[in-house]
């Protein structure tokens, strides 16, 4: 995991008491349906560390639900998200669990979508607000949300990236980090690529029409959702 600057944990603006516990579960709640995609009927955090011991006494849980609905760590609808995803239909549930050698600030997102599959997205909240998405259906990642974040997934096969990166650079898109993970040689893999861009509409259905990549999408971090 990288390290992090004093820089990197400044408090944020938030409702809550906490800037791990609220702002950045907040945030890890809103990320992780950022790449879910908002067609959900229930979702369930498995709690590790310290999220697990104070998760109601912090309001992480009402940050969580709050982040899953779209909110950002200063809505004032916050306090009050365990009861308006009760409204929506949505199904919540909280479980202690541990997540073995994690940050203590870490959650475990399962979202049950309404097609019957399941999103399962790993995080932690590493002080100020900020956040490290780890984990997405089983394969290690590692970025921040801060940046526009492309997330794709691909058949393991020689000039992928190539492709990729040419479609960036059509559209003047400077990318800030990449990170590649494969399970099985020639199989399915997963590319993370941080970018100092906006990624729009037309970028991703150009990566989509490569015949390799099973599916692209884009967190933008100015994207709302209510």
């Amino acid at each position: 995991m990288k390290n992090y600057s004093t820089f990197d944990i400044l408090g944020p603006i938030m409702i809550g008491p906490s800037s791990s516990h609220t702002a950045g579960a907040a945030r890890l709640g809103k990320v992780a349906m950022e790449i879910a995609g908002n067609d959900f009927e229930a979702v369930t955090f498995y709690l590790h560390g310290s999220f697990a011991k104070t998760y109601k006494g912090h309001g992480t849980d009402r940050a969580l639900v709050a982040g899953i609905l779209g909110m950002e760590p200063y809505d004032e609808r916050l306090k009050n998200s365990l009861n308006i995803a009760k409204e929506k239909g949505i199904k919540i549930k909280f479980v202690e669990t541990d997540l073995g050698y994690e940050h203590p600030n870490t959650v475990k997102i399962v979202f049950y979508m309404k097609d019957g599959k399941k999103v399962n997205v790993t995080g932690s909240s590493i002080g100020g607000g900020s956040i490290v998405i780890t984990n997405i259906n089983g394969y290690n990642v590692e970025f921040s949300g801060m940046y526009p974040t492309l997330i794709i997934k691909h058949i393991d096969k020689k000039g992928i990236i190539s492709k990729v990166t040419t479609v960036l650079a059509k559209h003047d898109i400077n990318i800030a980090t990449m990170k590649v993970n494969r399970k099985i040689k020639g199989k399915e893999a997963s590319m993370i690529i941080e970018t100092d861009h906006e990624i729009n509409s037309t970028v991703i259905e150009e990566l989509q029409n490569i015949k390799e990549i099973t599916n692209a999408k884009a967190i933008n971090p100015t994207t709302k959702r209510c």
